[in-house]
């Protein structure tokens, strides 16, 4: 009778294991894509194809001296959105980038101070670890030289040394964004339609699309690794695409004028250093807002460290 009941026991604590595996770690892209934003981009009437999301070597080559000529390649203009990803023990950092071929002017710019060439904006958020994609608790995005601060409803995060600047909508579940179109500068998305009434809506997606024209509200974009082998942090010290330490080359309008990830700075938020959106985020966060519970500094990962 005992070994029966050894046998029966041992059956039953394999079928229980069967039954609840241990929780498997979440990766990078799925923790991405399950945040990714739905993202509202707004075009001109003039050129709205310049509008258009890519990526830097979507014209095949990684030179960045010659995307603006190429921007008229429209059907290499598919919808993409770079990613990625560092930790604490507390939270996951997540940094969106969203580039486009040309920051632009429908007017002329004869003295090259309001057009260049190259143009990445994009958002950080923080999420609070559990076993599944964790809690949103903040947003802070990146519109030319200041950065804003959102926090979802019911998030405890309070204003620390930045005022908050709105509540993150959430559509279907993912972060609402919008973006200017010309010069790009990215928000929470407040509810409202585009100003004139065109956009494009784009949803991430397994593969990226190219947007039928200026006002197509369903428009798949792909999530593209920053981080990934050759890519856009791999190439950071490369002269082809870069003209100095997250500044990308450019020489269409303003030379030099667009930053990668660990180039983003806000002009006015004291000692939180250029590039540390990407390369020191929770310091950022740290320092951005108050009432945050829990919440670690020591990074467990951290690629650009």
């Amino acid at each position: 009778m005992k070994l029966i009941r050894a046998t029966l026991l041992a059956v039953a604590l394999f079928t229980t294991t069967l039954a609840t595996p241990a929780h498997a770690a979440v990766s990078d892209y799925d923790l991405a894509f399950h945040w990714a934003p739905v993202h509202h981009q707004d075009t001109d009437d003039s050129d709205y194809d310049a509008d258009y999301l890519s990526t830097v070597d979507f014209d095949g080559d990684w030179n960045g001296l010659n995307n603006w000529e190429n921007q008229t390649q429209l059907a290499k203009l598919t919808g993409a959105a770079y990613y990625s990803v560092v930790e604490t023990s507390t939270h996951w950092f997540i940094v969106y980038g969203f580039f486009h071929p040309r920051d632009w002017d429908d007017q002329p710019d004869p003295f090259s101070t309001r057009t260049h060439e190259n143009d990445l904006e994009g958002m950080l958020l923080t999420v609070r670890k559990d076993s599944g994609f964790g809690q949103l608790e903040a947003a802070v995005t990146v519109a030319h030289s200041d950065f804003y601060s959102y926090v979802p409803a019911g998030s405890p995060f309070q204003n620390g040394s930045e005022t908050i600047d709105g509540t993150l909508l959430l559509v279907n579940g993912r972060p609402a964004t919008r973006q200017e179109a010309k010069g790009h500068g990215l928000y929470r998305w407040d509810g409202n339609n585009f100003p004139g009434g065109d956009g494009v809506v784009y949803h991430p997606a397994a593969t990226g699309e190219v947007p039928s024209g200026g006002n197509d509200r369903n428009v798949n974009y792909r999530l593209v690794n920053t981080l990934e082998t050759n890519g856009m942090w791999a190439r950071r010290n490369n002269s082809e695409t870069y003209a100095s330490f997250g500044t990308f080359r450019g020489d269409n309008g303003k030379d030099n004028a667009a930053n990668a990830p660990w180039g983003w700075d806000d002009q006015n938020d004291g000692a939180i250093y250029r590039g540390y959106m990407a390369t020191d985020p929770a310091l950022l966060i740290d320092r951005y807002f108050a009432n945050k519970g829990s919440f670690s500094l020591t990074y467990t990962r951290n690629a650009f460290r």
